[in-house]
């Protein structure tokens, strides 16, 4: 353990919750307290010394230990299981790519969405992929997002209105992780097509709105089924009120469920022909622009002809496989700002120092 770290003290559990609590140190819900013991429980798993800096987060740009990761992860309910996927996550939000300072400080609704793919779903969870993946009842899920979001807080010093400015957040805020559902999926793994091998595991982070959904009646005996799937899709990615219509930028996540993607599948859509296809159509009119987009609209006055394009390339809108089999697929629009454009990040998890801590307690 670090012997330059700080404790506070407390006569008692409950009296250490309260203190947390007042010193603005969680997410408004109660935490575990993290003990001298359960951290260092939790970084002897890492097989990694404590004070080993991951990167920076930011506003306050907190350097992001190890041991300072492990707090959060107890804070969170985390098994130490799950520690690897949570660093990966902690290095891809310290990523300068990601924009994590501005987005912590952006009025804009948006919160890191963590991406689990390859063999670390199982090993490192089980991270839920299927039904209700970003809902209650999944340890992994909610406290792997939740560790990240006290990460946020305690090391990156997002606050509500004092550094989080977010006008009204959302609750991905609290927790937004899933896994993809690669065997329900027609396509190679998300990870694949971002440039990693199938057999490794990976942490892809993006900066995401709350799930919108997406309700689409499929019809096997239609010959223009995927394109009106794929015209519905569209709608929700980049309609008028998202800020990847009005920023012309910025990145977005097209999670479709088991059904959707079969129907696309069979019409023998692949994963760069539906970013390719959505991309087409997620081009719009620069009057329309001018018209609804205020202050942005003033970019195509002097040039108010044609269409352009709601994102710079079709690489720029994600699509993986999750959920449950049935109407519904799901949509997060992205926030797009800063010198990045709040890109997605992907981290390879790094396993091979993690090790399982013999009657490790939890005391």
């Amino acid at each position: 353990m670090n012997t330059a770290t700080k404790y506070l003290e407390a006569q008692s559990e409950e009296d250490a919750l309260e203190l947390l609590h007042e010193l603005q140190c969680t997410d408004g819900l109660p935490v575990i307290i993290p003990t001298e013991k359960r951290v260092h429980d939790f970084v002897l798993s890492c097989g990694q010394d404590a004070d080993m800096v991951l990167g920076e987060l930011g506003p306050a740009m907190g350097r992001a230990t190890v041991e300072k990761v492990a707090a959060a992860a107890v804070m969170a309910g985390c098994k130490p299981d799950y520690m690897p996927l949570l660093i990966a996550a902690v290095k891809a939000a310290a990523d300068p790519k990601f924009d994590l300072a501005e987005l912590q400080a952006t009025t804009h609704c948006t919160a890191p969405l963590i991406i689990v793919n390859g063999p670390a779903r199982q090993d490192c969870g089980p991270v839920a992929s299927g039904y209700g993946a970003l809902g209650p009842g999944h340890r992994a899920n909610a406290s792997i997002g939740r560790a990240l979001r006290l990460c946020l807080i305690n090391i990156g010093g997002g606050r509500p209105g004092v550094s989080d400015m977010a006008l009204r957040g959302h609750p991905g805020k609290f927790s937004y992780c899933l896994a993809e559902a690669e065997e329900d999926s027609p396509f190679p793994p998300l990870h694949t097509s971002l440039g990693f091998d199938a057999a490794d595991s990976v942490v892809t982070l993006l900066g995401c709105e709350a799930p919108h959904s997406v309700l689409y009646s499929d019809n096997a005996d239609d010959p223009e089924d995927a394109d009106k799937l794929l015209y519905i899709l569209s709608v929700g990615l980049a309609n008028l009120a998202t800020n990847n219509h009005i920023f012309a930028q910025g990145s977005a996540l097209v999670c479709l469920g088991p059904k959707h993607a079969s129907v696309l599948a069979r019409s023998d859509f692949s994963r760069e022909s539906i970013q390719q296809r959505l991309w087409e159509l997620t081009h719009f009119a620069k009057t329309e622009h001018i018209r609804y987009g205020g202050e942005f609209g003033s970019a195509f006055k002097d040039d108010p002809e044609g269409t352009y394009p709601a994102f710079k390339a079709p690489e720029n809108i994600l699509v993986m496989v999750a959920g449950g089999s049935g109407l519904y697929s799901m949509v997060m629009p992205n926030w797009g700002g800063a010198a990045n454009a709040n890109a997605a990040v992907s981290v390879k998890v790094d396993n091979d120092f993690f090790c399982e801590i013999p009657g490790l307690s939890g005391n």
